[in-house]
This record gives structure tokens, C-alpha cells and sequence, in this order.
């Protein structure tokens, strides 16, 4: 290879610089590459002639190379650019310095002691390094080693009880923290991860986290909603939003930002009520409805509140799962029942056919109930005697309500919790994204398909 003196590249330069040769074509008249032509150039550009004087066996400290990684790392540059900017005469240095800390580490950075140590050496080191069984050092030893088992155990416990598993990059991070206090080999040993690994993972710990917006975005959603948000229902909710991003990376960050689903797992239960004049099940679990105003189902729930049981009555609309509307009261009266079926009522038009089903509760059997849908050209359905299954629809809501609502939160008095009640079925049915529904919630979903009508 022909080596070039600092009048040789200073000369080569200022015939790029005129403007007349390109660097393919003074590489080439030179025996050389272009990139070495562009290297000079660059050097000079930054530097003056002192970027061309530089000596090409220049002996650089770890330190200095981790500081050239590190700020290509932060700042994106290329080697090539990043051996201008430090005066680095090869950017193929740059190029061996990463290969070697990406594969063994910081230590490979150190530079290297010509020849090797006698085996006298080695064994008055290792004769030194082992103190004697029951000796103060042994004991001293003993005791260090147990502290930093307790600090290292004392910090992943911490990880883990906010995400559950331990990954090598919190074990990394764990480590990191300790480095001063412990030697790191010890602490590495105690991890259970190369040191390849671990410093891998610092050279990361300062890069910008390209999920940043992504995450509060996932944390603003999750709070919105008071953690009954689980992953899907979040990347949903995203797609909403305008960001499309797979499931599987929001369950990842969720597990990350230690975000998980407060709601319960739902139960049915059912209900046994007493023979007597029943409709027929004319809905037949057939709950899909094309259109809203067709298909209703209703039941009533029973809250028990400081003491005392409330009842909700809820009617819902199965085209869309909107709550139509519901009364509350501490008696499960007739009334209840009554009034909420004339609020409903006002939102039927005269070309709506529509089916009510309910359970075969005593309310839906009442001469007074039936009058009232005959009176509106209302038809009723029933479930059969102690299947809840028949009206699914209604129980799984109650489910969701009682996960979402009653067992999340703590309320002050009774007044107080109808009020919260009222805020969350308003919340329902316009905020709550559903799968089944495109990702829209009941509200939205009914406005869209009527403007697309």
C-alpha cells in the first residue's frame, strides 16, 4: 500500500477543492481509493492542514473509543463522519472498535499488552486473590459477597413485582446501577449474563427510546379509560387515532410501563324465578341485529352499597350494545321497570319493528308490562326457566359493569355512587371502543352506519 506524505494529501485536496477533478479521478491518479481522497477531504475541511499531519499509529485509550461509539451511536454519524470529526486518519478503526465491544465487550477496547504473563505470575495472583478459610479476609469476603447479593436481589425484586418477568436488559440495568459499589465481574457472575451482553445493553441506555411518544400514548389511553383497558382494546383505540401498531409491540410496552387491566374475569349467574304466564323465546339467541330499534334485551341487577341493595334496570339496544336507557332505585318495584320502559320507548319512530327479551322475572310478567308493548306494537320474548344464557348479551354487560365500575372504585355515599354510575354509562356508550364494532364505541358506531345509510 503506498503510503502518502502530508504534501501529497494537501495536494490531492486542493485539486478537489478548484472544482475540476472528481475524487474517483484523483483516487485513480493516484493509486488510491475513493474514499480515501473523500476521508482527506473531510479531515482538512474540520481540521486544516493539522488533519492531514496526523500519525496513522496513534495509540488511543478505551475511554476515547467508547466515547467515539457512543456519540455515533447518540448522534446517528456514520464512521466515516464520526472519524472526522475526532481526527481519526481510518474510519476502518472506528469499524473494529464496534465489532469488537459488540462481541467481548469494553475489555476488548484495552489495549493490549505485547507477549504473555510467566505462570509465576499467575499463580502469585491467584495465591493472592484467595484468601484462607476462616481468615479475616475470608470472613470479610463472605460478607461482601452477601451484601451484594442483597442489593442485586433487593433491585430485580423490585423490577419484577411491577413487570413480572426479568429480562437481560433489566438485569443489565441492575448491574450498571451496582458497578461502583461492587466489582462488576462479581455482579455479572451473580446476574448470570455475558459481559457482551451487559455492555451491549449500557452502550443503549442513553440512545433515545424510539417508542417515547408511542408509550405515552399508550399511558394517556390506559389512564382515560381508569386501567379497564387491556392490550387490544389499547391498540384499537390507537388504530382510532391514526396509529397503526401490532398488538403484540402495545402488550410488549404495556409490560414495560407495567400497565395491565384492572377488569375482573366475568361469571354468569343465574336466575330462578317463579313459574307463571311466560312469552316464548322468540329471540332464540339470535343477539346480532341489523339495524337499531329492532332487538332489545333488558334485566335488572342488584347492587349491595353500604348496607343497603340498589337495583338497576338498563334497557339495551343489541345492534350496537348501547344502553338506551336505566332506572335505579333502593326497591326492586314495578316502577322501576315501568319508568325505564317508557323512557325507551321514546326513541322508537312508527316504522321500527321491534323484540324485546328479558328473563322470566315477575316485572316482565306483569299484565301491566305486556299492555305496555302490545300498546307500542311491541313484540316479547323470554328466556327459558333459569338459563342465562339466553340473554347473554345483558348478563355480560352487567359483568362488565361490575368489573369496570363497582369493584374498581370506592364511593362515599349512595348519592355519590348514582352519580358515578351515570358518568360511566355515559362513558359506555360513547368512549368504550368494542372489538365487534370496528373498533368504535356504541355511539359511534350507530352515527357512522346511519350516515353511511
Amino acid at each position: 500500500m503506498t503510503k502518502f506524505t502530508a504534501e501529497d494529501k494537501l495536494a490531492a485536496v486542493q485539486r478537489y477543492l478548484k472544482g475540476g477533478e472528481s475524487y474517483p479521478s484523483i483516487g485513480e491518479s493516484l493509486g488510491t481509493s475513493t474514499s480515501v481522497v473523500m476521508n482527506w477531504v473531510m479531515q482538512y475541511q474540520h481540521h486544516g492542514v493539522e488533519g492531514l499531519l496526523k500519525k496513522s499509529y496513534t495509540s488511543y485509550s478505551a475511554q476515547f473509543k467508547l466515547d467515539v461509539l457512543n456519540y455515533m451511536n447518540d448522534h446517528g454519524t456514520s464512521p466515516n463522519e464520526t472519524a472526522t470529526i475526532f481526527n481519526i486518519t481510518s474510519p476502518a478503526l472506528i469499524r473494529k472498535w464496534r465489532m469488537q465491544f459488540e462481541s467481548q465487550g469494553i475489555d476488548a477496547l484495552e489495549k493490549k499488552k505485547k507477549g504473555r504473563p510467566t505462570m509465576k505470575k499467575e499463580n502469585k495472583k491467584s495465591t493472592k486473590s484467595t484468601p484462607v478459610e476462616g481468615s479475616v479476609e475470608a470472613l470479610q469476603a463472605e460478607i461482601e459477597r452477601l451484601r451484594m447479593e442483597n442489593a442485586y436481589f433487593k433491585k430485580v425484586e423490585c423490577l419484577s413485582s411491577k413487570q413480572g418477568k426479568i429480562t437481560k436488559q433489566d438485569k443489565a440495568k441492575v448491574v450498571f446501577e451496582l458497578r461502583s459499589e461492587f466489582p462488576v465481574n462479581a455482579l455479572l457472575k451473580l446476574a448470570d449474563i455475558p459481559r457482551s451482553t451487559y455492555y451491549y445493553w449500557v452502550s443503549t441506555f442513553n440512545r433515545p427510546d424510539k417508542d417515547a411518544e408511542l408509550k405515552t400514548l399508550i399511558q394517556a389511553i390506559y389512564h382515560e379509560h381508569k386501567g379497564r383497558y387491556g392490550y387490544r382494546r389499547i391498540t384499537n383505540e390507537l388504530k382510532n387515532k391514526g396509529h397503526r401498531v401490532n398488538h403484540k409491540k402495545v402488550q410488549r410496552l404495556m409490560k414495560e410501563l407495567g400497565l395491565k387491566s384492572i377488569v375482573r374475569m366475568k361469571k354468569y349467574r343465574s336466575y330462578r324465578g317463579d313459574v307463571g304466564k311466560t312469552a316464548p323465546n322468540i329471540l332464540d339467541r339470535n343477539f346480532h341485529a341489523e339495524r337499531p330499534n329492532k332487538k332489545w334485551v333488558t334485566d335488572i341487577t342488584e347492587f349491595k352499597l353500604f348496607g343497603e341493595k340498589l337495583y338497576l334496570s338498563p334497557m339495551l339496544d343489541l345492534f350496537n350494545g348501547e344502553i338506551i336507557t336505566y332506572t335505579i332505585d333502593s326497591r326492586p318495584k314495578f316502577s322501576l321497570v315501568k319508568t325505564m320502559l317508557d323512557q325507551a320507548f321514546e326513541r322508537l319512530s312508527d316504522e321500527d319493528e321491534l323484540l324485546i327479551h328479558s328473563d322470566q322475572g315477575w316485572h316482565y310478567r306483569m299484565p301491566q308490562y305486556q299492555h305496555a308493548l302490545k300498546g307500542n306494537n311491541v313484540s316479547q320474548s323470554m328466556s327459558r326457566k333459569g338459563n342465562c344464557h339466553d340473554n347473554a348479551v345483558m348478563e355480560n354487560f352487567f359483568g362488565i359493569l361490575k368489573s369496570e365500575f363497582l369493584y374498581t372504585q370506592e364511593f362515599e355515599s349512595i348519592e355519590q355512587f348514582k352519580q358515578e354510575l351515570a358518568e360511566y354509562i355515559d362513558y359506555y356508550n360513547h368512549k368504550r371502543i368494542k372489538a365487534k364494532l370496528k373498533g368504535l364505541s356504541p355511539v359511534q358506531y350507530r352515527t357512522q352506519t346511519l350516515k353511511a345509510a
